[in-house]
């Protein structure tokens, strides 16, 4: 345990001595405001021509089922943002493992007593810990408005949760290709693309059976992430990302195994 905390704590210091932690953070937080406050004044905006048409107020009966926050603001908001997280998670993971290959100070932290599995839970710790500090930024002012206003708190949590996991399962990805090169660029174009590949294979669905789409489905992200939105939270989604994450850290274990066989 000292030396995992020992790694933890060298990999806080190279992340936060770094100033893209800090513009990833501003400009994730940035663009999810925007994104969630201009939906939701699209929703006032409607709820205040509605009201301004009709006698009925604000009352719930005199709105339209479709004109609600569901399909008006989670839903679309959720979209976007699910597809924006995609740019700026790769910042973040490309240098996780490919600068120790980089510096040639892999091969030193193999002399040590860190063990290759000690190695893949410290740096996918700090990684995802990074991740849902930058989620929770991200959601601090849709929060207060939720609150403020009274409005579906539940949902709105389950949305964060959702964005959460999905930014996660891009991190599982982009520590993948980052333990796979020494180059951080390579790493982050590798990783960018791989989420884009398995965002959503609903295009397909057009041209495969229906055991081939279920299949694509079932491992794509897109579709697991999504069901948040609904305000629900499901196990399937949860054990998805788990195992994402599982499978990530299993795929950069052996990864880290074959080089220190092959040199």
């Amino acid at each position: 345990m000292t030396v995992l905390r020992a790694l933890i704590r060298k990999e806080l210091a190279l992340l936060f001595g770094s100033p893209v932690a800090y513009v990833v953070l501003t400009t994730v937080a940035l663009v999810t405001a925007l994104v969630f406050f201009e939906h939701l004044r699209l929703y006032n905006q409607i709820l205040f021509v509605y009201a301004s048409t009709t006698m009925g107020g604000f009352e719930t009966d005199t709105i339209p089922d479709h004109i609600n926050l569901r399909d008006t603001v989670f839903f679309p908001v959720m979209e976007q943002l699910g597809l924006l997280l995609i740019m700026p998670i790769p910042l973040v993971t490309m240098r996780v493992f490919a600068e120790e290959r980089a510096r040639g100070t892999d091969e030193l932290l193999a002399t040590t007593r860190l063990t290759p599995t000690t190695l893949v839970v410290g740096k996918f710790a700090v990684t995802f810990a990074f991740v849902a500090l930058m989620m929770a930024v991200s959601f601090l002012y849709p929060l207060t408005a939720i609150v403020q206003g009274g409005l579906g708190l539940q949902h709105l949590l389950a949305v964060f949760l959702g964005l959460t996991l999905l930014a996660i399962g891009i991190a599982s990805l982009g520590l993948v290709c980052s333990a796979l090169t020494r180059s951080q660029i390579i790493a982050a174009i590798a990783t960018v693309a791989a989420a884009f590949l398995l965002y959503d294979f609903g295009w397909t669905h057009a041209f495969v059976s229906e055991d081939v789409a279920g299949f694509l489905d079932a491992i794509a992200l897109h579709p697991h992430f999504g069901r948040f939105s609904e305000g629900l939270v499901y196990l399937q989604d949860l054990a998805y990302f788990a195992g994402l994450a599982v499978v990530a850290g299993a795929v950069v274990r052996l990864s880290l195994d074959l080089r220190r066989v092959t040199g």
